[in-house]
C-alpha cells in the first residue's frame, strides 16, 4: 500500500517510460492517437511520472534544409499533457534501425544522404572502408557542407526550431528535458558495433575515425606533437575479434604504447568535445525554459573485466582499470547543469556468457559514481526490455545504491529512470502488475505525487552554460577513484 510521509518522499525516483519507436511514423504521421490514449492512461493510473519519445531529424527536416513540419508530434505532446504525464523529448539526430531492438526504420534527412552520395565522407567509417550512415561522423561537426551549415549548425537550428514550435509545451511545464542525441542510438559514442554490418555481441568492435575529415584531425594532431610518422591504427582487428587476436588489444599491445595512448586520448577526446560544443547549442536554444538538458552514455559492458576494456574503447570511451573513461564525461556535463543518462541499469554480471567478460554491475557503478562526484544530476535506462522481479530489484538498488532513508532524502539517489519500452508486452495482465509494484517501490512506497518540488527535483529555469574547461582539467577526471559503496541488494524489492 503506498503512504504519504513528507521525509520518505525525500526517496521518491521518478519513472518514464519511453514509448513505441514508431509512435510518429517516418511519413511524419501520429498513426493511433486512440489507442495511445488508453495505454497512456494505464500508465497514468500505474503512477508513472512521464514518458520519453524520440523526435527524429529524419521525420521533422525530410523536405529539405530548414523546412520542418511539427505538426504530428504538436499532436502527439498534446494528448501526453491530456494525459497528466510528463515528457522527456530527445532530439534523434540519428537513423532509426541498426541497432539492438529496433524495429523501425527512420533514416537521416533525404538530402543529408544525397550530400552522402557524393561525399562518402561525411559518414563516420571503418579501416575498410565501410560507411555508417546512422549519424554525421563528429569530423563535419564544423564543415559547411550541408548547403552552407555545418553539422554543428544543423543540430542548433533544430533546437532552435523545437523551442519556437513548443514554446507552450514548454512553458505549461509538459516537458521537463531535453536529451541531445549526440551519436549513433542517440549516444554520446562512436557506431562501433554496428549489426548492420555484422557485428554480433561480444565482439570488440571496429574504430570508426577514417573518414578524410578525422584522419585529416588526426595527421594534424601527430604533427603538433612531434610524431608525423604515427598512423591511425592498423591492428585492431575485425568488429568480431576477441582483443587478445589482435596486436592492439593483446596484452601489452598498441593500447598500452606511447602511440596508441596518443591516438586513445585523441580519439575519446574527440567525442567530449563533440558533445560540449552540441551542449553549448542546446543551451542557448533552451536558456531561460524550465528544462533540464541531458545526454545518453552507453553501457558497453562487454570486455569490462580484461584489462584492455577493447569495446569500450572502440567506442571512444577511453577507460581502462587505471583510467577512468566516464568521469571526463560527467566533468563537461557539469558546465552545461545536463544529467548524464546511462543504460544497463538492469543487468547483472552473472546473467552474461562467461566468454564475454561482462561486468555491467560494476559499470553503471562506475559510471554514476564518477557523476555524482562531478556533482552532477543522474538518470538510467534497462537496455533490454525485462519484465521480471530480479531485473526491477537490479534497477531499484541502482536508482538507491545505498537503500532508503527513513528521515530524509537518500545518500545517493538517481534522478529518474526511463523503462525501456510501452508495449502490448509490458501492458500484459502479468507482467504490468509487477511493473506496477516496480514504480511503487521506486516512490520507495509512495502515492505519486505531483509536485517534484517535494522530492527536491524542483525544474528551474535552465542558465546559461559555465565557460568551457579546459581539456587538461577534464582530463583530470581519469584519476581512478573508487565507487561508491552499493548494498548486496536492495531493500525495497518487488517481490519482498
Amino acid at each position: 500500500m503506498a503512504t504519504s510521509d513528507s521525509n520518505m518522499l525525500l526517496n521518491y525516483v521518478p519513472v518514464y517510460v519511453m514509448l513505441p519507436l514508431g509512435v510518429v511514423n517516418v511519413d511524419n504521421v501520429f498513426e493511433d492517437p486512440d489507442g495511445l490514449k488508453e495505454q497512456l492512461l494505464q500508465l497514468r493510473a500505474a503512477g508513472v511520472d512521464g514518458v520519453m519519445v524520440d523526435v527524429w531529424w529524419g521525420i521533422i527536416e525530410l523536405k529539405g534544409p530548414k523546412q520542418y513540419d511539427w505538426r504530428a508530434y504538436r499532436s502527439l505532446f498534446q494528448l501526453v499533457q491530456e494525459c497528466g504525464l510528463t515528457l522527456q523529448a530527445i532530439m534523434s539526430f540519428h537513423q532509426c534501425g541498426g541497432n539492438v531492438g529496433d524495429i523501425v526504420n527512420i533514416p537521416i534527412p533525404q538530402w543529408v544522404l544525397d550530400i552522402g552520395e557524393s561525399n562518402h565522407d561525411i559518414f563516420y567509417t571503418n579501416r575498410s572502408g565501410t560507411r555508417t550512415k546512422e549519424y554525421l561522423t563528429v569530423g563535419v561537426d564544423n564543415e559547411p557542407i550541408f548547403h552552407g551549415r555545418t553539422a554543428i549548425e544543423i543540430y542548433s537550428d533544430y533546437m532552435k526550431s523545437f523551442r519556437e514550435n513548443m514554446s507552450d509545451f514548454l512553458e505549461s511545464g509538459l516537458i521537463i528535458d531535453i536529451e541531445v542525441g549526440l551519436g549513433p542510438a542517440g549516444e554520446l559514442r562512436y557506431p562501433s558495433y554496428p549489426q548492420s554490418q555484422g557485428w554480433e555481441f561480444p565482439g570488440i568492435g571496429e574504430f570508426q575515425c577514417y573518414d578524410k575529415y578525422l584522419k585529416a584531425d588526426f595527421k594534424a594532431a601527430v604533427a603538433r606533437a612531434g610524431h608525423p610518422e604515427w598512423e591511425l591504427p592498423d591492428d585492431a582487428g575485425k568488429y568480431n575479434d576477441v582483443p587478445e587476436s589482435t596486436g592492439f588489444f593483446k596484452s601489452n599491445g598498441t593500447y598500452v604504447t606511447e602511440k596508441g595512448k596518443f591516438f586513445l586520448t585523441w580519439y575519446s577526446n574527440k567525442l567530449l568535445n563533440h558533445g560540449d560544443q552540441i551542449l553549448d547549442e542546446a543551451n542557448k536554444a533552451f536558456l531561460g525554459c524550465k528544462v533540464k538538458l541531458a545526454i545518453k552514455v552507453s553501457g558497453i559492458h562487454w570486455w569490462y573485466k580484461v584489462e584492455n576494456h577493447a569495446a569500450e574503447l572502440t567506442a571512444g570511451y577511453y577507460n581502462l582499470n587505471d583510467r577512468d573513461g566516464y568521469r571526463p564525461i560527467a566533468r563537461m556535463l557539469s558546465r552545461h547543469h545536463a544529467i548524464l543518462n546511462f543504460t544497463c541499469l538492469e543487468m547483472r554480471d552473472s546473467e552474461q556468457p562467461s566468454d564475454a567478460k561482462s561486468g555491467p554491475q560494476e559499470l553503471v557503478q562506475q559510471v554514476l559514481s564518477g557523476g555524482w562526484r562531478e556533482d552532477i544530476r543522474v538518470a538510467g535506462e534497462n537496455a533490454l526490455p525485462r519484465y521480471d522481479a530480479t531485473a526491477y530489484n537490479q534497477i531499484i538498488l541502482n536508482a538507491r545504491p545505498q537503500g532508503v532513508n527513513n528521515n530524509g532524502p537518500p545518500k545517493l539517489s538517481m534522478f529518474g529512470v526511463t523503462y525501456l519500452r510501452l508495449s502490448d508486452d509490458l501492458l500484459q495482465k502479468s507482467n504490468f502488475n509487477i511493473f506496477k509494484k516496480f514504480v511503487l517501490k521506486m516512490r520507495a512506497d509512495q502515492d505519486y505525487c505531483a509536485n517534484p518540488q517535494k522530492y527536491n527535483h524542483a525544474i528551474t529555469p535552465l542558465k546559461p552554460s559555465a565557460p568551457k574547461i579546459p581539456i587538461e582539467v577534464l582530463l583530470e577526471a581519469t584519476k581512478p577513484t573508487l565507487p561508491f559503496p552499493w548494498l548486496p541488494e536492495t531493500d525495497m524489492k518487488v517481490d519482498g
